[in-house]
């Protein structure tokens, strides 16, 4: 059906998609939509999309000129727009974005600044074209101006196509861009922070429609997976979470493999993000199957747009390399499958890009669909924030102890026939729990020991009637085998303090040795 289609591409007729262009180093096929076009009944077509990406995108009317100016230059271009519902205390926030994905043009062992120079022209037809079609933020793939040639490990020349993210040519290429074209331009290159010792990041400069660069973002967690060596160039950023105000809106950029990382979604979204941007460089044989969960999963959690961007193509390279995952050494990184594809809050999606083919997308969207989605769903109203916050702190410390609910039968603290050394006052205190459990238990209240961590647990918890002890309990972490050494052993405490009248040894501190402490002879009963 060619009504599916706002396209234009050389090897299509105008606004029609060829029903049968394949490309095998793509692994067959075009784009997904394409297949659905030629193989789903038109009168099951509407519902499987509805299935597939929820309600189907409104379909622009592009200009004539972008479409005839797409095709002559040879990308492909698409056109969708987002609803949301009226109201009457504020006006539609109209902004119209464009997803740029694109092959290298020239061999990879080009000279740097030829590659640089081709990349730059290209882009430049691109944005034109954009410009045509009233896009108002454009965002390029990540490490645009070159190859991703990461996986070499190689240091020269890739390191030659760093750049400083304030004054670089790149950088100073697009600020042109966006003053010519009144457009905001997100620029992800290969930064090199000089002020800082030359280091390289992974950066994405964001640059206002005016001309000025308002700031960077750089890449917050990088892969160390199969021949994604990114590490042997640049480490985690250290920018945190910047959203930029624009006069069209709040941006983010989710630089790649932060795709993965929900976390990093949600800190965006948390300083305010209305749309977030996460250009990429990935291929079929890793993440293909995630990538059209992955950036619609975050819209949908945190009420925002999310625009999705991958490169297409094969990259080669001279020198083979390997990994050390014991694959032959080899050429190519694998193949970039594009699929670009912008998700709206309310989890619907345009269909990607061609998986073979440079393209541009343009998405208009209504921004006021953020809040309303969130005043429906409220999953930041609901979210529990302050004890994810509280869980996490602990979870980063090295003594952090999991949560974990265990059985705990009477038996499981019988005595052993190989006593061992006591580690700290948590096993005495499950020893004089166990003791006087019955008593207790019956009146149903607490033990309460000064100094111990597990008094504040009830003492029906510790029971023989209770199968289960709360992980939280220091308790749980006792061994059978302690026993005997336990049993044998008084805890230095005042008798007052022990429940049923246990008496302490003469002198007695009121208090536990630290936990790991060794007993010295004079801790022990009968000790000197």
């Amino acid at each position: 059906m060619a009504s599916a289609y706002l396209t234009a591409s050389s090897s299509t007729a105008l606004g029609v998609p060829h029903p049968t262009l394949r490309c095998a180093m793509a692994g067959g096929l075009l784009s997904l939509e394409a297949c659905l076009e030629r193989c789903i009944p038109p009168e099951d077509l509407a519902e499987v999309k509805r299935i597939l990406y929820g309600g189907e995108a409104r379909k622009l009317n592009l200009p004539a000129a972008a479409l005839s100016a797409a095709q002559e230059r040879d990308f492909e271009l698409q056109g969708y727009g987002f609803e949301a519902a009226p109201e009457q205390l504020r006006r539609p926030r109209i902004v119209r974005v464009g997803l740029v994905q694109n092959k290298i043009p020239l061999p990879t062992d080009t000279p740097v600044a030829v590659q640089v120079a081709a990349l730059h022209r290209r882009i430049e037809e691109i944005v034109e074209v954009a410009a045509l079609c009233g896009v108002n933020i454009i965002c390029f793939q990540e490490a645009w101006t070159m190859p991703f040639a990461f996986c070499t490990r190689e240091k020269l020349p890739w390191t030659e196509f760093a750049e400083s993210a304030e004054d670089g040519p790149t950088t100073k290429f697009c600020q042109e861009l966006a003053k010519k074209y009144n457009m905001v331009v997100v620029s992800p290159i290969l930064e090199r922070d000089e002020i800082h010792g030359g280091t390289l990041w992974n950066a994405a400069v964001v640059i206002s429609n005016s001309g000025a660069v308002l700031g960077k973002s750089r890449k917050n967690h990088i892969p160390r997976i199969g021949d994604f060596n990114e590490s042997t160039y640049y480490m985690e950023g250290n920018r945190g979470h910047p959203v930029f105000q624009t006069q069209f809106g709040t941006i983010a950029v989710n630089i790649c493999y932060g795709r993965h990382h929900p976390l990093n979604w949600l800190m965006f979204s948390m300083n305010g993000a209305e749309i977030i941007f996460n250009p990429s460089a990935t291929i079929g044989s890793l993440s293909e199957s995630l990538w059209p969960i992955e950036a619609r999963n975050a819209a949908i959690a945190n009420h925002c747009f999310t625009c999705a961007i991958n490169r297409v193509g094969t990259e080669y390279y001279k020198n083979a390399f390997t990994s050390g995952d014991g694959r032959e050494a080899h050429h190519e990184l694998g193949y970039f499958y594009g699929s670009s594809y912008v998700a709206a809050p309310d989890g619907s999606r345009t269909p990607g890009l061609s998986r073979v083919q440079d393209g541009l997308l343009v998405v208009e969207m209504d921004l006021n669909l953020c809040r309303q989605v969130s005043d429906k769903w409220n999953f930041k109203m609901t979210g529990r924030y302050e004890m994810y916050a509280e869980k996490l702190t602990e979870a980063v410390q090295p003594h952090f102890v999991p949560n974990i609910i265990q059985e705990v039968s009477n038996a499981a603290v019988s005595v052993s026939e190989t006593p061992q050394p006591l580690k700290g006052p948590e096993e005495l205190c499950l020893l004089l729990l166990l003791q006087c459990r019955s008593r207790q238990a019956s009146k149903g209240s607490n033990f309460n020991f000064p100094g111990c961590p597990a008094s504040s647990h009830p003492a029906s918890q510790h029971t023989q009637s209770s199968p289960a002890v709360p992980a939280s309990c220091p308790a749980v972490r006792h061994k059978p085998a302690r026993a005997a050494a336990l049993r044998n052993t008084e805890p230095r405490l005042g008798a007052a303090s022990l429940p049923g009248g246990h008496r302490a040894a003469a002198g007695a501190t009121g208090t536990f040795p630290a936990p790991g402490a060794r007993r010295r002879p004079q801790d022990l009963p009968g000790g000197p």
